[in-house]
């Protein structure tokens, strides 16, 4: 600049799945509030909590999150501003362009893979200051909000071969962020999707509804 550990617990296969990144559990959000978690092991299934995390706990998220990339800026000799937001239940922070400078692109990697794990490392230090998982959600130049008008592109041409075959139709391997807007997109559409595989082969298949 997705995609909580409970009980396991079955649900149904065709709920719409989000998925967070590696290295920590792959979650995966259904529209019906239920995770599949994914290690090593086999695939189960969890119930998300009631309750989605508060405000301030959002914010505080925003806030440990800001001064753990400002160090690591600081330390890299790396420039670029950061900015701290909520957007629905989750934090979210983008490193910018600075006035001193632009922020370094290497900072986001070939196809996102530095980006996926600085959020995690990100993560990992919210959850040591605040006690809480977190699922914030990290954005390094603008480099998510340009891959998810690309992958909305992509998912709407699969959803419009679904509507017209009535066939399911499987994508090609995703990023945890990228399945996440395609299943918002499928959802909303009307249609259901599937994550299948796992990484790096991890991709959506769409089905008819």
């Amino acid at each position: 600049m997705s995609e909580q550990d409970t009980s396991p617990v079955e649900q149904s296969a065709s709920s719409r799945t989000e998925d967070t990144e590696q290295p920590a559990p792959v979650q995966d959000e259904s529209k019906h509030g239920t995770v599949e978690v994914r290690d090593d092991s086999e695939p189960v299934r969890a119930t998300l909590p009631s309750s989605a995390p508060s405000t301030s706990l959002l914010e505080r998220e925003g806030e440990v999150a800001a001064d753990f990339l400002e160090q690591l800026l600081d330390i890299a000799d790396l420039d670029g501003d950061i900015d701290v937001d909520v957007d629905g239940d989750r934090a979210a922070v983008a490193i910018v362009d600075s006035e001193e400078g632009r922020v370094s692109r290497s900072l986001v990697g070939s196809d996102g893979q530095v980006l996926e794990a600085l959020q995690e490392l990100t993560r990992l230090a919210v959850q040591a200051a605040t006690g809480e998982r977190s699922r914030l959600m990290l954005d390094v130049a603008g480099y998510r909000a340009e891959r998810r008008a690309a992958v909305v592109k992509v998912a709407r041409g699969a959803i419009a071969t679904v509507k017209s075959t009535g066939e399911k139709a499987a994508m090609d391997p995703m990023t945890a962020f990228e399945r996440k807007v395609v299943h918002d997109e499928v959802l909303a559409a009307g249609l259901v999707s599937e994550s299948e595989g796992v990484e790096p082969q991890r991709h959506v298949v769409v089905l008819p509804a």
